[in-house]
């Protein structure tokens, strides 16, 4: 007869093959000193590789620049993108701020609001238009007129017009510039012995006749004795006042003389340039002829501006020449 135990079959057994088959694990010694050993040599790689860094900063700039590069770069494209949208944040938001503080208070401007209109049984009465009366057109102070094949200035003593810039003769010579640019002086003159004497001269045979006397400064235009020159060869008396007041040139030009001033740089030129004066206006202005310009031909000229600008070219008084007729005329 078997003899059986007082167990339930293979229960201890059972028990006793788990633990043999599958014993806990345990880390072994050797393992934890790979471990150590493996941490102590990544320290000591960091710590080597940090102090050659520390040098190279030191000793090699361009050679630590392009060792950290690399690591650096993407670190500072990153910073200035997370720098640049809260920027654009903060912008919206003060953006979105101000829109609202500027919408809300102007929607009550687009509320509709109702039209009061009148009833169909009362009528409106619209009063008739008042006419007006047309304005009389005041007369004009001074403009150009044609007057036997010339153009005249009228205003003041009506004088005979010349523009250096005319077509007709800007690109002719005088001495070795053309008269366009340089030609301000021997045009004046034109203008003045046209106007006073019964001879008819223009700019180009005024600037050959200017040269003829040397009168032409190269490059430059030209010399101040043109004028007093010229008045007296053409037979007009002319006297230099470096004195001149507002009221003297007034009283002048009321007596029927012109005059010419050398304008320094201001309103009528960048340099110098000379213009003529042929009477006062109403209101006390000067009536000009610009040899450059006849839209500032046009246009009266306040008195002080004209002595305080033919005076800035030097420190020593006006640049004001008074022309007249001989007094034994």
């Amino acid at each position: 007869m078997e003899a059986r135990s007082k167990y339930p079959p293979h229960s201890l057994g059972s028990i006793d093959t788990a633990r043999a088959v599958n014993p806990p694990i345990r880390p072994s010694r050797h393992k934890k000193s790979s471990r150590s050993l493996l941490l102590s040599i990544l320290l000591a790689v960091l710590c080597v590789g940090g102090t050659e860094l520390a040098f190279c900063r030191f000793f090699s700039p361009v050679l630590f620049q392009q060792i950290t590069e690399p690591v650096v770069r993407p670190v500072i494209a990153a910073a200035d993108a997370a720098r640049a949208q809260i920027d654009l944040w903060r912008f919206q938001y003060q953006r979105d701020n101000l829109s609202l503080r500027v919408l809300t208070p102007a929607g009550e401007y687009f509320t509709p609001r109702p039209v009061v209109q009148p009833r169909p049984w009362q009528p409106v009465d619209f009063p008739e238009p008042a006419v007006e009366e047309p304005l009389e057109e005041a007369p004009a102070i001074t403009e150009f007129i044609q007057e036997k094949g010339r153009t005249i200035l009228t205003g003041g003593l009506p004088c005979v017009y010349y523009n250096q810039n005319d077509p007709a003769w800007k690109d002719k010579p005088f001495g070795s510039d053309p008269i366009g640019p340089y030609g301000c002086g021997p045009t004046a003159m034109a203008i003045v012995v046209s106007s006073m004497t019964e001879q008819q001269i223009d700019p180009a045979q005024m600037s050959v006749w200017a040269y003829e006397h040397d009168y032409w400064c190269s490059g430059s235009g030209s010399y101040l004795t043109i004028v007093e020159g010229t008045a007296k060869a053409f037979g007009l008396d002319c006297v230099l006042s470096k004195q001149c007041d507002a009221k003297a040139l007034a009283e002048h030009l009321d007596g029927g003389g012109l005059a010419v001033a050398l304008m320094a740089p201001g309103h009528f030129t960048d340099s110098g340039h000379f213009i003529v004066l042929h009477g006062v206006a109403p209101d006390g202005k000067f009536l000009v002829a610009d040899t450059a310009s006849r839209e500032r031909s046009l246009s009266p000229w306040d008195s002080q501006l004209i002595i305080k600008e033919a005076a800035a070219s030097n420190g020593d008084g006006v640049r004001l020449w008074l022309i007249s007729q001989p007094k034994d005329k």
